[in-house]
């Protein structure tokens, strides 16, 4: 229990202390990123002796927040704990000089928990909290600098599409739960028939969006708007491997015609995201497109029936891309520009940083002994032995040979031209992105390991498919090394850098109606606003009416009827003397009156 609470609580005090305090936001992000990983090791030491730690807390009646902490879920918390600990590190570097530390800092962390959070989740309940969390924690991210030109429009747009496929988790989640009577995730995999196809189907839209599979990629590219550690974060075990591990949880639901779907979403996106990359002009936007690319092949295997070869590559991918991204923040801090063109001979200025970025690169590529070397293996060897092997293996193959290419080419491009001074030293940058290239250079390593953890255990995929891997990452680093973009594309190039948009892309299938639907709300608003202004000056008008009415008729009526009962009240007193003799001479008169009207009645009746 105390691992949990480390590992979930740990990133949260430290964004409420730097929110709070707005004092060494680095101290506080890098203790709460420390103890967090430390939770997180504790985790899946527990996990990996074969314990499981779980935890139910009081929440609605018969819906508690369920935290587990099995070998997979400990597994993946440490995958995020571990990269968001390097991450953060590389960030106290490139966040140096900017006055905003505390908004940064603290968004990170927060961004940390409700990811950690979406890992444990034991409940639907409970993941359906940190999916919203993750996505208001990232839309903060990609807007940080919303001062510069097009970024709150890119901070908009990716809330804008990963918000539309959240629908389908939702109805996924209330389905199953209806289905299963419980909001326990472990029960609700029971599920079996055309619900669990229904809901295979719905967890699929609502990872499109958030992996930014087809037809949802745009929106991960325009996403570089946000600082590079935040790209680092996103892209490689947080807000885009939402939707994979949504996917890898959920697997042993999923039936035949979900999984044959998914399948063909991601080996699609794995082609187009990866021509994506090869056209494109900078070196984040190819790097994003490369993310949207890795977790289509991830789907791949997912859609093949091996969810455990997605796994070993989104850990994989998760130290990969992490340094990558950090490289190429390093060369971007030099040259002040993410564009191509500019950073021309960056790497030989940083020779070191170019180093870990190479490496990384190939890892990417799948060379051997690198880690992605065995998990690409893994999901040839999944598509091969799929039923839908005719349609996934050839998508798997144009994948991993286009990932080959954009990497031969960014490598090419960094290492070409001439080299310039850098700025200054960056120590702690080079730090947290050094643990992530050992990492990507290692984990594969420990894929054996790992899958006996999990009970998991890959089919030997033989000495074909470790050649066909092989032949393929070294095809593509060859192509893309030694030819240009428009050679290999050709007519491809110009739609590939326009993200291959489809009747207008999803800006007019999903951003332009949105906004259309957010303007005709806001007029409605404004007339309403305006009737409801028009309704309170009438009744202020009948107000002063009633009010004028009420001072110069009713009050005048009554204040004249109180003074003539008080004049008459007061003449009336006269009467009442106190003298004897008046009131026997009133009497008298009195008696002499009634007898008068006596003896005068029989005169008139």
């Amino acid at each position: 229990m105390i691992w949990l609470a480390f590992t979930l609580l740990a990133p949260l005090g430290a964004a409420l202390a730097v929110f709070a305090l707005r004092r060494a936001p680095e101290g506080f992000a890098l203790a709460g990123a420390a103890l967090g990983l430390a939770g997180a090791l504790g985790l899946f030491a527990g996990a990996a002796g074969g314990a499981e730690i779980s935890a139910a807390l009081p929440f609605l009646p018969d819906l508690p927040i369920r935290l587990v902490a099995g070998p997979l879920t400990a597994t993946l918390a440490l995958v995020v704990a571990t990269v968001a600990a390097m991450v953060l590190t590389y960030a106290v570097g490139y966040m140096a000089r900017d006055p905003e530390r505390p908004r940064f800092f603290g968004t990170m962390l927060m961004f940390v928990t409700a990811m950690q959070l979406l890992v444990l989740s034991g409940d639907w309940i409970t993941l359906l909290a940190a999916w919203e969390m993750i996505g208001f924690a990232s839309y903060l991210l990609i807007g940080f600098w919303h001062g510069r030109k097009g970024v709150p429009g890119a901070a908009m747009r990716a809330f804008l599409y990963t918000r539309t496929a959240d629908l389908g988790l939702y109805l996924a989640a209330f389905l199953l739960i209806g289905v299963a009577g419980t909001s326990e995730i472990s029960a609700t995999l029971s599920t079996t028939g055309t619900p669990a196809l229904i809901a295979g189907l719905l967890l699929l839209f609502a990872a499109m969006g958030k992996s930014a599979q087809v037809p949802m990629q745009d929106w991960l590219m325009r996403a570089m708007a946000g600082p590079t550690p935040v790209s680092a974060l996103l892209h490689s075990a947080t807000l885009v491997a939402a939707g994979a591990i949504l996917l890898i949880r959920t697997a042993p639901m999923l039936p035949g015609g979900a999984l044959l779907a998914i399948g063909l979403v991601g080996g699609i996106t794995a082609v187009v995201t990866g021509l994506m990359a090869l056209a494109s002009k900078d070196l984040k936007r190819l790097l994003a497109a490369s993310t949207a690319s890795q977790y289509g092949l991830m789907l791949i295997a997912v859609g093949a029936g091996v969810p455990i070869a997605a796994l070993l590559h989104l850990i994989a991918h998760a130290a990969i891309k992490s340094a990558l991204f950090l490289g190429a923040g390093v060369f971007q801090h030099d040259r002040e520009s993410i564009d191509l063109d500019t950073l021309a001979g960056a790497g030989r200025a940083r020779p070191g940083i170019f180093a870990g970025f190479a490496v990384a690169a190939l890892a990417l590529a799948g060379l051997p002994p690198l880690a992605a070397f065995y998990s690409k293996d893994a999901i040839l060897a999944a598509a091969l032995d799929s039923p839908s092997a005719a349609w996934l293996l050839p998508l798997a193959l144009a994948g991993s040979v286009l990932t080959g290419a954009y990497m031969g080419r960014a490598l090419k491009v960094l290492w070409s031209g001439a080299a310039e001074t850098p700025h200054d030293k960056v120590p702690l940058m080079a730090v947290g992105m050094s643990v992530l290239v050992a990492l990507a250079a290692t984990l594969g390593f420990v894929f054996k390991p790992l899958e006996a953890m999990l009970g998991a255990h890959l089919a030997e995929p033989g000495w074909v498919v470790p050649v066909m891997g092989l032949a393929v990452g070294l095809a593509g680093l060859a192509l893309g090394g030694l030819l240009a973009p428009a050679r290999l594309l050709g007519r491809l190039l110009v739609p590939a850098r326009n993200g291959f948009p489809l009747a207008g892309g999803m800006d007019a299938i999903v951003v332009r109606p949105a906004m259309a639907i957010a303007d005709a709300c806001e007029r409605f608003e404004q007339h309403l606003l305006a009737l409801v202004l028009a309704m309170g000056r009438l009744n202020l008008r009948i107000g002063d009416r009633a009010q004028s009415t009420d001072r110069d008729t009713i009050d005048r009526a009554i204040f004249g009827l109180v003074d003539r009962t008080i004049a008459l009240g007061t003449r009336a007193r006269r009467l009442q003397s106190g003298f004897i003799h008046r009131e026997m001479a009133l009497t008298a008169a009195g008696i002499a009156l009634v007898t008068g009207v006596l003896l005068a009645a029989p005169l008139y009746f």
